[in-house]
């Protein structure tokens, strides 16, 4: 079996979670990028939030917008929680210990980070 590297490792867990942002969320962001850290995935995707919820994030047309999209989108990701740890540890072969999301509705970017049980130990190197 090959080794892959750090980096085909992150850009894996990225196509994971861009496939399951389209699937699960309806749509897809712009930019991912994953970074594996310690025991640490820490994913940032760009652009994710839809037209209409910049709109209703728009702090001078709707005053609670903006937590409003932050409290749908965390729910949603709560829902979908399941099937996005489980991708991860399919391909760090690693059991994924909790999950931290955030996301601004001034930028559309949303970090997602991954803790896991242990620090994954199988590349050969770190590019």
């Amino acid at each position: 079996m090959t080794e892959k590297t750090k980096g085909q490792i992150e850009a894996e867990i990225s196509e994971a979670v861009i496939k399951f942002e389209k699937e699960f969320m309806g749509r897809g962001p712009l930019e991912t990028k994953s970074y594996i850290i310690d025991d640490m995935v820490l994913v940032r995707l760009k652009n994710v939030l839809t037209q209409a919820e910049l709109k209703l994030a728009d702090i001078h047309e709707h005053k609670d917008g903006r937590e409003l999209v932050k409290r749908i989108r965390i729910a949603l990701l709560e829902q979908g929680r399941p099937l996005l740890e489980k991708a991860v540890e399919k391909i760090l072969r690693i059991k994924v210990k909790s999950l931290h999301t955030d996301i601004s509705t001034v930028t559309g970017e949303r970090i997602i980070l991954f803790t896991l049980v242990s620090a994954p130990g199988i590349y050969l190197d770190k590019n």
